[in-house]
């Protein structure tokens, strides 16, 4: 069935610099870096469509991925690992390789081969790619890749652009330390940085501070409404600022936006 709901979908390849591209298709965006070193790619989305991401990069340059970096273990961003992991090396954090493993039918070239702690440096097609883990946020196996010479960042899903994020609490996640990522790599960043969303078209430093305010007034107004002692209920009933009312979509309501801010900061006020 989930090739079928795949059939329709086209990856749109966009240049971003001389070896650099973001690919959008269905789930997490992809970075690209192709060059005289070979094919390396950030994300791979979904499963079945492994094939139109091959023919995608072949119309950049022949050749399948040397090196596959996941941003995070979720499906719609790791999806291809077993089809592009058979022939290239896969880069995680080690929780991402953890998270994978659990489930019993992950297959073995799926599954991240070099795993890191905090950091990691991949010199490649004439730049050095820094790869950051900053502790949990969206999950709790996070990692941003910044091109140094390009200019480039790939946020994987520490921004969702002009939306509500999807912080996965079960998964490790943490609103603060969602908030408190995305403020350090701002941090990292100039006006001329091109900005790769997990989710989203390609963005800018300003877009992303835009967001980080997003995620700074609805945790002080979440934390003003739990010390009121309003409760989840009330607090839906009442909904999300009206600033950000249009920032809801499909995949996290307003609603499910208050749910995962009352859930963790309920906590931790």
């Amino acid at each position: 069935m989930a090739d079928n709901s795949m059939s329709d979908v086209n990856i749109t390849s966009k240049k971003l610099a001389d070896n650099t591209y973001m690919f959008m298709g269905a789930g997490g965006n992809i970075g690209v870096s192709a060059g005289s070193d070979g094919i390396l790619i950030i994300d791979d989305q979904f499963a079945p469509l492994a094939d139109k991401i091959l023919a995608a990069l072949n119309d950049i340059q022949a050749g399948t991925p040397k090196y596959i970096v996941n941003t995070h273990y979720h499906g719609d961003h790791t999806g291809g690992n077993a089809h592009f992991g058979a022939t290239g090396t896969i880069l995680a954090h080690h929780n991402v390789l953890k998270r994978l493993k659990e489930d019993t039918k992950t297959p073995k070239s799926a599954l991240p081969v070099i795993t890191y702690a905090e950091h990691i440096s991949i010199h490649f097609n004439h730049d050095t790619l820094e790869v950051v883990h900053l502790g949990p946020g969206h999950t709790d196996g996070d990692s941003v890749v910044i091109w140094k010479k390009a200019n480039i960042v790939h946020m994987g899903d520490l921004y969702f652009k002009d939306r509500f994020p999807y912080i996965d609490l079960n998964g490790g996640g943490s609103v603060m330390g969602y908030r408190d990522n995305v403020s350090a790599i701002l941090d990292k960043l100039d006006n001329k940085t091109k900005v790769i969303p997990g989710h989203g078209e390609l963005a800018t430093r300003n877009e992303l501070l835009k967001f980080k305010h997003m995620l700074d007034d609805s945790i002080n107004w979440m934390r003003g409404e739990i010390e009121k002692g309003n409760d989840l209920a009330a607090i839906k009933q009442m909904g999300v600022p009206k600033e950000y009312k249009d920032w809801e979509w499909n995949f996290i309501s307003a609603d499910k936006w208050i749910e995962t801010l009352y859930q963790d900061l309920s906590t931790k006020t």
